[in-house]
């Protein structure tokens, strides 16, 4: 009698709400069995999901896979489904997510020259005070809910705060980034239109402070230049709206799903506490790269598309196919982490692909750590007692495909 061929088990099925709620383990099938996959994504366009993570950081520093849409073969259904919604409409393209060397390399020159690491670095207290203002403002109180009180508006006010928007217009802009994360999974229309009010206010600011520059990043965009090369006006706008989106979504998410995978494990979320009380920063700064690693705020990086017919991991690529990185999927690739599922605060071999990798590698960095530090360390300490007051069953995940963030973190803690 014959053996017979061990069958392969039926895929598992994407993008439904029991996947958004743990999409580790149907990642953890596509790494195993079909690391580089097409399938149809919620909004009809076919892609290919790369899920191992020495396919992924290939993939992200591979020059073949162009970041401009204009490489996309895509077919009429698929029209302006990829990217950001509005951005086209608003003129918002040209920012670096969506462009290749060398508008890229000069572009990136150019902000890197007003977004310095100094100029984080001074912007702490900053963050520390409205970390304080914002847990202020339930101490008392005895519950919350640490998305809609405390991740959202921190990184909002924060980035508003170094672009340059007075305090009397942060409250729209609270609004419309409330939009965009609102309808993160649902339709574009109320995205688009944040994104074009956004637009014609950036476009109004960024006039009024070419007439009277300040100590911003909008001023820093203006000035800059480099061999007597500036930011176009739609170049400037397009940068401060992909400074403002990229820089506070994600560190929504950072703040909500590492307070949360702390909440899921009280032994290391203990330690940290301890370290916190004993005045070290040490597992702070490696806790907040695991987090980044074991449930980071990008499941998928932005929009790829092959500009030419090419290999990887085993399957062909066609001209024109956009690629999905699944960055969730690679930090928790066995073949590179050890032990990948755990959470471990002072993992120290951790070149995680949570900020990406090769010449896109994330320039706000260092801010979406600082914040996040500041955020995690602050609330533990303050907050010694905080524990989840649902159960994890009744929480829901943010529909959509980029990122990966709680819609609510309801919790409760001793009155302070």
């Amino acid at each position: 009698m014959h053996d017979q061929p061990s069958r392969v088990p039926d895929a598992p099925e994407l993008f439904t709400w029991e996947f958004a709620t743990d999409p580790y383990p149907a990642y953890a099938w596509l790494r195993e069995h079909a690391p580089v996959h097409r399938t149809r994504l919620p909004s009809g366009v076919e892609a290919w999901l790369v899920t191992r993570y020495a396919d992924a950081r290939q993939a992200l520093a591979d020059q073949r896979l162009s970041k401009n849409p204009a490489h996309h073969d895509e077919p009429a259904h698929a029209k302006g489904k990829t990217g950001i919604p509005g951005e086209r409409k608003a003129e918002l393209m040209t920012h670096l997510l969506n462009i290749d060397p060398p508008d890229h390399t000069r572009l990136r020159r150019l902000v890197s020259k007003a977004f310095t690491p100094r100029r984080v670095a001074e912007f702490a207290p900053r963050v520390q005070e409205l970390t304080d203002r914002l847990i202020d403002g339930f101490a008392r109180r005895g519950s919350a809910d640490l998305i809609h009180e405390f991740a959202f508006p921190l990184p909002i006010h924060a980035i508003c705060d170094m672009l340059g928007v007075p305090r009397e217009d942060q409250d729209d802009f609270r609004d419309w980034a409330g939009m965009m994360i609102r309808h993160g999974g649902g339709p574009r229309g109320g995205v688009a239109r944040s994104v074009k009010k956004m637009r014609g206010y950036l476009a109004d600011l960024i006039h009024r402070k070419r007439e009277a520059p300040g100590d911003d990043l909008i001023s820093g965009l203006i000035k800059a230049s480099d061999h007597g090369e500036h930011l176009t006006e739609n170049e400037a706008a397009a940068m401060a709206f992909i400074l403002l989106f990229a820089g506070f979504e994600t560190t929504v998410n950072l703040i909500g799903n590492g307070t949360y995978a702390l909440l899921r494990n009280p032994e290391q979320r203990g330690r940290l506490q301890d370290s916190l009380a004993a005045d070290e920063t040490g597992l702070l700064a490696t806790g907040v790269e695991e987090l980044l690693r074991y449930d980071g705020p990008v499941e998928l990086a932005t929009w790829r598309f092959a500009t030419e017919p090419l290999t990887l991991g085993g399957r062909d690529i066609a001209a024109g196919d956009p690629v999905l990185v699944v960055l969730a999927a690679a930090d928790r690739d066995p073949a590179r982490f050890a032990e990948p599922d755990t959470l471990d605060l002072a993992r120290r071999d951790n070149q995680h692909l949570g900020y990406g990798h090769g010449i896109h590698y994330c320039l706000g960095a260092p801010l979406a750590r600082l914040e996040g530090q500041t955020a995690l360390a602050t609330l533990l300490t303050r907050l010694p007692d905080l524990r989840l007051a649902v159960d994890p069953s009744e929480l829901r995940w943010r529909g959509g495909l980029i990122m990966r963030g709680l819609r609510t973190l309801p919790v409760e803690f001793t009155p302070r």
